[in-house]
Parts: structure tokens; C-alpha cells; sequence
């Protein structure tokens, strides 16, 4: 019998596993040479345990069990209550061929009644994904080379505003509180002196935003893309960095006349690091200043 169930941290270290054994045999099955990277088979963080439990903090995250063993999990973003995305889905290759992914879906559309629109994307290469998701109701919106992008859509009539183009609209002393946008065009939106106090934005393309004089306090920032992007004059105390990478291209990172006072890095990657007309009064690497290796260096 198959059955989903919210996962907990405890179960982080078992559906890491299993993801990266299912994600690794997919690659095997569909990349033509090791080492190809396809981030729809094997996306970024898909091995690690702390991703899995970033995400189990964030997103819904539900593991998949037959007859009593965890075999699999899938992964939901909510937009409101009536917008929902399949982010992962993972059976473990012993247990596929079984019903049990078709099972786990439908369980999902259970578990969440009033998502009336389901989306997911696919690697164009998995050729069997796209027949599943066929079978499951899905349509395809868009596909290249790379992706195949699917819809489904369980319920259009729950009065919400669509189709309507609203370009050049504006919007004077209004409440919105709580609404919720999806699949929406804001290309060169501006807003002002507003409140957007716990407004979540996930799976979308804010490339070339510009972001000033805005309040980020204990806001949280994960799973992004930040390849380019500039920070400057940016208040950052209390700021934490966790499971960060520099991308495909490994293009390094630069700090100018920043305040690094009582920084603490703990399991990084420094290699090739480049520290220069920097005040080291007090830096310690693995507990020795370095104003001694420094004197040691140079005796």
C-alpha cells in the first residue's frame, strides 16, 4: 500500500539517499557521458542532507511509503492555496514501474484540495517523464532542448481574476492583502512605498530587478541563482551564509571595504584565496592568530 506522509528531520539522511541513488541512475539511464550536467536530473543540492532539510523548513516535503519503508518523497511549492508546483519527485529505482510516483501524485492533489493548477518541469531527456506525466493529466506549455514544462488544471472556477491584461495600470492606496499572482507578466513593475511585509515569491525570474532602500530584516534567501549580481553599501549584520557554491563557471566572489569584523567561516572552501591591504588584527585560523604565522613566516 502506498502512502505520503510530511517528512521530518529525522528522515532527512535516509530521502537524501534515496534522492541522490535515484538522480545518479537517471543520469546514468539518460546523459550521454559522465559528467554532463543536466540540473532537471540531478539539480543543485540534490545529494546534500542540508539541502533536504531546507527544504523540509521551507517547502512540503512528504515521503513516499510502501508497506511501511520509506521508498521515496515529493516535493511541493504552494502559491497561495490554489497554485501548486512538483519541485521533486523520487522513487527509489527498485520500487519504480510499481504505480507508486502515479499513486504518490494523486495523494498530493488529495492532500491539497484547493490547488486547482499543478506545474512541474522535466529534462527533455527523460522521455519516460513525459509519457508519465501525460498519463497523470498533465500538458505541455513549453519545451526545448533542454525542458519540457507541464500544467494541469483540476478546477478554473474559483473567481479568480484571469487572462486580463492590466499593463499600465496603476494602483493608488490599495489592499491586496493576501492575494496571489501565477503565471503573471511584470515585466518593469514598480512598487513604491508599500508593504509587502511576509510576501513570498518562489519560482520566478526577477533578473535585472533592482532592489533600494528596502527593509530585508529576517528575511530568508535560499535556493537562488545570484551569478552577477552586485550588493553595495548593504547593511548585513547577523547576516548567515550556509551551502553556498560558485555555480558551473566557479567564477570566485569580491569584497571591497566591507566589514568583516567577527566573521566566522567554519567547513569552507578557501583554496586560492586572495586576502590583500586587509586589517588582520585578530584573524585566527583553526584557533592561531595569523598575526603569528604572519611573524613566523617572515622571521
Amino acid at each position: 500500500m502506498t502512502t505520503i506522509q510530511r517528512a521530518t528531520k529525522e528522515d532527512a539522511l535516509t530521502l537524501a539517499s534515496i534522492m541522490k541513488e535515484t538522480f545518479d541512475e537517471e543520469a546514468r539511464r539518460w546523459l550521454p557521458h559522465p559528467g554532463m550536467i543536466d540540473t532537471n536530473i540531478q539539480p543543485p543540492g540534490y545529494a546534500s542532507v542540508e539541502m533536504t532539510r531546507y527544504m523540509m523548513d521551507e517547502l512540503e516535503y512528504f515521503k513516499i511509503i510502501e508497506n511501511d519503508r520509506i521508498v521515496g518523497g515529493i516535493i511541493v511549492t504552494l502559491t497561495g492555496n490554489v497554485f501548486g508546483r512538483i519541485d521533486r519527485i523520487f522513487v527509489q529505482p527498485d520500487h519504480q514501474g510499481k504505480k507508486i510516483g502515479s499513486k504518490a501524485m494523486k495523494l498530493i492533489e488529495e492532500t491539497f484540495p484547493n490547488v486547482g493548477t499543478w506545474e512541474l518541469e522535466t529534462s527533455s531527456r527523460q522521455v519516460n517523464n513525459h509519457h508519465f506525466y501525460g498519463k497523470m493529466g498533465y500538458k505541455t506549455t513549453f519545451q526545448s532542448e533542454d525542458e519540457y514544462c507541464y500544467i494541469k488544471k483540476l478546477d478554473d472556477n474559483d473567481g479568480r481574476l484571469k487572462d486580463k491584461d492590466l499593463s499600465h495600470t496603476i494602483y493608488k492606496n490599495g489592499n491586496l492583502e493576501h492575494s496571489v499572482g501565477y503565471q503573471l507578466n511584470g515585466k518593469g513593475i514598480g512598487v513604491g512605498s508599500s508593504t509587502l511585509e511576509k510576501a513570498r515569491f518562489n519560482n520566478c525570474n526577477i533578473s535585472h530587478a533592482t532592489f533600494q532602500n528596502i527593509n530585508f530584516r529576517d528575511s530568508l534567501f535560499a535556493d537562488l541563482n545570484l551569478t552577477q549580481s552586485a550588493f553595495k553599501f548593504v547593511t548585513m549584520g547577523g547576516v548567515n551564509f550556509r551551502d553556498t557554491d560558485l555555480g558551473e563557471g566557479s567564477e570566485p566572489l569580491s569584497f571591497e571595504r566591507c566589514d568583516l569584523e567577527g566573521t566566522v567561516m567554519k567547513n569552507c572552501n578557501l583554496r586560492n584565496m586572495d586576502i590583500r591591504d586587509c586589517d588582520l588584527t585578530g584573524m585566527k585560523i583553526d584557533g592561531i592568530p595569523v598575526e603569528e604565522l604572519l611573524r613566523s613566516v617572515r622571521r
